[in-house]
């Protein structure tokens, strides 16, 4: 086994000492945060954004609006968290948008950059440059604007800023990423014609995060027409429209509990997640009805969500192509469970942060699993697990399912640890402090700054 002394971005996940008994405060949602600042952006008005979420992917987004001219003040209250005033300016070029690896900035922006005067450049990370930016391109390209990529589909690229966009119809395959609908609606107010979007491709992953960006339009002020309310299936229509500035306070990023409900289920502890909103498009609410079929029990109170575990893990048989952000905690639980599981409808993972699909199966694998690839998703046999190095890939989700597989099996050494401030900052601190109380006589109560 490698020596962490030696190799210093290697993490040892610590072994759970016990069950968990313990309240996590997790941060707000990056899917909220991102779309909350380019819709306040677009507004007429200054708007607030409060609990935002800092962190890699949202520091990228603020400072992208902000080099297209967008004012974004950062004030703290001591009792009320974090607050973000957003005063939208003219957009304008020239400039140079660094994306990072951030799937929402890279496909949310140049729309934006459409709508500016003059050049936007985009660049990012390496693996930014391999993810597919072909929906959002093509389209814009359809909707009237001047786009540079050299024909790869994908970054680097310029976008020609006009001031303007003409919009009107346009066909888009986003079976690829649900974040090219996103993009495109998102903008769509500001566009001359608005905007009628029509899917054409295969099955449309990650639908609830369409749902998220429809809800956050009409919030803003925009007519929307979408299939979720009973229209045309695979159209949504947006109507030209001022969008107002609004008061909103961002929800915990629900993704980003996976991890420590998942330590309640695997010890067979007990954690609440606060602030769990009772009505929520994000991805992350199955969580708790997954985690029910393999094995746990929930309840969701005034207080939060509680999930309890039962002190079996059951493997699962479950599609996924809605929420598949959840796949890589679920697969990491799964590969704990005393029967085997398949996750399915979840292809589009080999295009994420990294091939989500090949990773699973390769570090599974190499900690003793049994887990197989299939066409558009894992089938994953228990096993004894035994300590190693756990790649992550810069991503985010890989770490914190390495983090799961520490609870159960001793000396898990996790890669670069780091990559998980992408969306949930300090997650090495929220984690041990959470497992410290474990072996103590009280409950934790975890959350950023505490501990």
């Amino acid at each position: 086994m490698t020596d962490s002394t030696a190799q210093p971005d290697l993490w040892p996940a610590p072994t759970a000492p016990g069950a968990v008994e313990a309240t996590v405060t997790v941060p707000g949602s990056k899917s909220v945060t991102n779309r909350a600042l380019v819709l306040a952006a677009h507004s007429t008005e200054p708007g607030w954004v409060r609990r935002p979420l800092r962190s890699r992917d949202t520091v990228l987004m603020a400072d992208a609006l902000r080099t297209m001219g967008v004012q974004i003040d950062e004030t703290v209250n001591p009792s009320g968290g974090e607050a973000w005033r957003i005063i939208p300016a003219g957009l304008h070029g020239p400039a140079t948008i660094d994306v990072g690896n951030a799937g929402t900035v890279m496909r949310f922006l140049p729309p934006v950059a459409a709508l500016a005067d003059g050049e936007v450049r985009f660049v990012g990370d390496a693996r930014a440059y391999e993810r597919p930016l072909h929906g959002v391109i093509g389209a814009l390209r359809k909707l009237g604007a001047r786009i540079d990529d050299e024909g790869r589909g994908s970054l680097p690229l310029t976008v020609h800023g006009a001031g303007s966009l003409s919009g009107g119809s346009v066909e888009v395959d986003a079976s690829a990423s649900s974040q090219f609908v996103s993009a495109l609606l998102l903008s769509a107010p500001r566009f001359n014609k608005g905007l009628e979007l029509r899917h054409t491709g295969g099955a449309l992953p990650s639908v609830p995060h369409i749902r998220m960006t429809v809800d956050m339009l009409r919030i803003a002020g925009a007519k929307v027409d979408a299939p979720q309310d009973g229209g045309t299936r695979n159209v949504w229509r947006v109507a030209p429209s001022a969008l107002l500035g609004r008061d909103l306070t961002v929800d915990p990023d629900l993704s980003n509990a996976g991890p420590f409900l998942a330590a309640a289920l695997i010890t067979g502890g007990r954690v609440t997640i606060p602030g769990w909103p009772r009505r929520t498009t994000q991805a992350g609410d199955a969580l708790p009805g997954i985690f029910t079929r393999m094995g746990g029990s929930y309840e969701l109170t005034d207080r939060g969500l509680t999930l309890t575990g039962g002190g079996r893990i059951n493997g699962i048989t479950i599609d996924l192509h809605e929420v598949g952000e959840l796949a890589p905690v679920i697969a990491a639980v799964a590969a704990l469970a005393e029967e085997p599981s398949e996750l399915s409808g979840i292809a589009h993972l080999r295009l994420h942060e990294t091939d989500r699909l090949a990773a699973l199966a390769a570090e599974l694998n190499g900690l003793g699993g049994d887990v197989t690839e299939t066409e558009d998703g894992l089938r994953i046999r228990p096993r004894p697990l035994h300590g190693g190095v756990f790649h992550t890939y810069e991503d985010h989700r890989l770490a914190t399912a390495a983090a799961v597989l520490g609870l159960a099996v001793k000396d898990v050494l996790v890669e670069n640890v780091a990559t998980t401030a992408k969306t949930l900052p300090d997650f090495p601190q929220l984690w041990t402090a959470m497992l410290d109380e474990a072996a103590g006589d009280g409950p934790a109560s975890v959350g950023p700054g505490r501990g």
